[in-house]
């Protein structure tokens, strides 16, 4: 293998590993009922991470990165926190436009003393 190839190669693992420990964290915030339970939680996703960070060979870096994504898309949250004014969120579009024929009348409680 050569030594342009190989680095490509690492350069697109570290990626991959990068994105699934903060879709990790992300998810980790999500089960977490209080702050204090996602720290730790975050510490142990953390030490899971480490733990293999000595991994030199690349085909078994690959089956450690298949192994976490299928281990992330076992337990991710079925219904994850969406910020309110996201898309989903429960603010997104939460006055739509009326429908059609449908009139709003916004001069209500006015007199008219003319």
């Amino acid at each position: 293998m050569s030594v342009s190839s190989y680095l490509a190669r690492r350069a697109a693992q570290k990626e991959r590993v990068r994105i699934l420990y903060r879709r990790a964290l992300k998810d980790t915030l999500n089960w977490a009922v209080h702050r204090h339970l996602f720290y730790q939680d975050a510490s142990e996703l953390r030490e899971k991470f480490d733990a293999n960070k000595h991994v030199e060979d690349l085909d078994t870096i690959d089956r450690l990165i298949a192994d976490g994504e299928a281990s992330y898309n076992k337990w991710r949250h079925p219904d994850p926190y969406i910020v309110p004014w996201a898309p989903s969120g429960s603010k997104f579009t939460r006055n739509p436009k009326p429908p059609e024929g449908v009139e709003i009348v916004y001069d209500y409680g006015l007199e008219n003393n003319s």
